[in-house]
């Protein structure tokens, strides 16, 4: 099965979670991590999760799951033990067109979570198609010990670049950009907070690129 990789916007959207044990609890925690309105639903709820609703963090209906417990829903979990309620809650986001999740269950998901590690607005996901996620999480490791938070600066840097020439009216294409990103040098210098020298660099190689071909300083 080959996945489409894509990173879906959650921020106040009605996400669905039925179970209430451990991993009901990991999934819930991601939600919350990227600003989900989350609402779990069980018979029973861990002390984690029972927390959570308490402090009013997430909403929680302490029943079975029932039909019609999608409605408005964006996005469904099912991480219960019982397979058949797993599948009921499948069967209700397929005719409610909710893009739903089944733990353990890749066959009857319409995605999967991939591993993924994030530095400031740098998100680096992996993913080995719900065969390994041992080997994902092992990678995002590795990866973990590579990137350091400059390249959370260098996001920023470069967003705040993007802005001025967009406000000077001038226009760079993505090859411009690739040129112009001197990785090594740029990432040494925020690492040593020469966050204006590393601007300064950004810059003149992106001005460099503008004037390099004939008709580029108008576009």
């Amino acid at each position: 099965m080959t996945y489409y990789p894509v990173f879906l916007k959650i921020s106040g959207r009605k996400c669905v979670v039925v179970g209430g044990g451990q991993v009901a609890l990991r999934k819930v925690k991601i939600l919350l991590e990227h600003n989900a309105d989350v609402m779990v639903i069980s018979l029973g709820l861990c002390p984690e999760l029972t927390q959570l609703h308490e402090d009013g963090v997430v909403r929680a209906l302490i029943r079975k799951y029932r039909e019609g417990d999608l409605t408005d829903a964006f996005v469904a979990i099912a991480a219960t033990d019982s397979s058949d309620i797993n599948r009921q809650v499948m069967v209700e986001a397929r005719n409610r067109a909710v893009l739903v999740n089944v733990v353990d269950d890749a066959e009857n998901s319409d995605f999967i979570v991939p591993s993924y590690l994030r530095q400031g607005d740098v998100t680096i996901a992996v993913s080995t198609a719900g065969k390994s996620p041992a080997l994902a999480r092992k990678i995002r490791t590795k990866l973990e010990k590579e990137l350091g938070g400059e390249y959370a600066h260098l996001v920023g840097l470069i967003g705040e670049t993007r802005a001025e020439l967009k406000q000077q009216e001038i226009t760079l294409d993505g090859d411009d950009w690739q040129s112009a990103l001197d990785l090594d040098l740029l990432l040494d210098l925020l690492s040593r907070d020469e966050r204006e020298k590393a601007k300064t660099t950004l810059r003149h190689n992106l001005e460099a690129k503008r004037y390099q071909v004939p008709g580029k300083r108008d576009r």
